[in-house]
């Protein structure tokens, strides 16, 4: 058997995806998925970057035929890329194709991980884990940032809880965010997922850096404020989520 799985989206939402992509692994399992978050899959016999595949052109005119090929050669294509575009679709029709819903609906009313596997046959419940080599070390870590502004804590509350911790700080922040005065960043995900799994204590906003931290086993602390924990929070069994109304300071 010789399977593909293709995952776009952002960090948390490959992250939360990983029981399921693991489940569907067989004799050779290949992976496609944004090329930030490839070096976080471990279990694949190899993975790309979707940029690289050429498969964003597939649908507009006609499709790469080595494209085409290279998928033909696959006997599963499992597919959360593409579900809603009719053209690409249409451009694939016999190949053997399974498209899935890339995010839980509004309906949904179990977490996120156990959405994604529930769509590939797995039972729930089972946790995304990341392995590193590292030793842990005294010191905290807070990323007061994520992917949407409304999601955040504001800072000065983080700045509040860094000046009652018994530890060493250390900021952190993405490629993407706001500037921060020594905030350690770190463009690879796998080396940020080695600086994380050092720390003792991590706290952030529902982002896909929290979930890096949940996932490599750091005791997380992961703050909401607009969207739903029982279906976003990290999971893991040193994670603790809290929700605030923004701007309040947490209870």
């Amino acid at each position: 058997m010789r399977r593909l799985a293709i995952r776009p989206g952002g960090i948390g939402d490959v992250i939360l995806s990983l029981p399921a992509l693991q489940h569907l692994c067989c004799e050779y399992l290949e992976i496609w998925t944004p090329a930030r978050s490839a070096p976080l899959i471990q279990f694949a016999h190899r993975v790309r970057a979707i940029s690289s595949t050429g498969l964003d052109l597939v649908g507009v005119g006609d499709p790469p035929q080595e494209l085409i090929r290279e998928l033909a050669s696959f006997d599963s294509i499992v597919s959360w890329y593409g579900a809603n575009r009719e053209d690409l679709r249409k451009a694939v029709a016999g190949l053997p194709f399974q498209f899935l819903q890339a995010l839980p609906g509004k309906d949904c009313d179990c977490h996120a991980t156990d959405f994604f596997l529930q769509q590939v046959g797995a039972l729930p419940g089972a946790t995304p884990r990341i392995e590193v080599d590292t030793n842990r070390e005294p010191f905290a870590v807070i990323h007061p940032f994520s992917g949407s502004p409304h999601k955040n804590w504001p800072l000065e509350q983080f700045r509040a809880v860094a000046a009652k911790l018994p530890m060493p700080l250390r900021w952190c922040a993405g490629e993407e965010d706001p500037p921060l005065a020594d905030a350690v960043r770190i463009p690879d995900l796998l080396d940020l997922a080695q600086f994380l799994a050092g720390a003792s204590l991590y706290i952030g906003n529902d982002s896909g850096i929290t979930h890096l931290a949940a996932a490599v086993g750091t005791p997380t602390l992961a703050i909401f404020v607009a969207s739903d924990p029982r279906i976003w929070a990290p999971r893991g069994e040193h994670v603790r989520v809290a929700q605030s109304l923004r701007g309040t300071e947490l209870p």
